[in-house]
């Protein structure tokens, strides 16, 4: 059951736009050094593996090349009521097998609690399900990343999977925990 709807071929010109976030395709002038900052910044990625990184203008430019040519989709989330970049989203399309996996990060900290994830997650996952006819949605994250997991659940995802003591975190050996949303569930 392969999936027609490429992510990447498919995304509207005009971007997507949730309740409080507007998604559109990230590109070189979203390379800024607030977004430097933020994949820097050790409490910005605290859960997620880019903190053994270290990012630069290069390293940027090299991660969104990657994506031409393929399914998949590198955004920028912004606010619907003003331009400035608060976070970035994945989509990690498998089209022979209508899945796709989401990755957020939302690097502008003074707006965490906001909303802003849910209302991406939402808007991302329903266009992915509505739009390109994908059959399954994923996103993964660590068993102490409190915030994802409410995320996970308000969006009406189900736990999937976990992997056992999978990464460590500041010395703790951490679960990882894997989320689904099926079209006909």
């Amino acid at each position: 059951m392969a999936v027609e709807k490429s992510p990447n071929a498919t995304f509207p010109a005009v971007g997507l736009v949730g309740e409080k976030t507007r998604l559109v395709r990230f590109d070189n002038s979203d390379i800024t050094d607030k977004y430097l900052n933020w994949l820097n910044d050790p409490t910005v990625v605290r859960f997620s593996n880019q903190r053994f990184k270290h990012h630069s203008i290069e390293s940027s430019r090299a991660y969104l090349a990657s994506f031409e040519n393929t399914d998949n989709l590198f955004l920028s989330i912004r606010g619907t009521t003003g331009g400035d970049a608060i976070g970035t989203l994945t989509i990690y399309a498998a089209m022979p097998h209508g899945t796709a996996d989401i990755g957020i990060l939302i690097g502008a900290t003074q707006e965490w609690g906001n909303g802003y994830g849910l209302d991406v997650w939402q808007t991302a996952s329903n266009w992915l399900i509505e739009h390109c006819g994908m059959r399954k949605v994923t996103g993964g994250t660590l068993s102490c990343n409190e915030g994802m997991k409410k995320i996970f659940e308000r969006s009406g995802m189900h736990l999937e999977c976990t992997r056992r003591a999978q990464e460590i975190v500041e010395g703790i050996p951490m679960d990882t925990l894997y989320y689904a949303r099926f079209r006909n569930a």
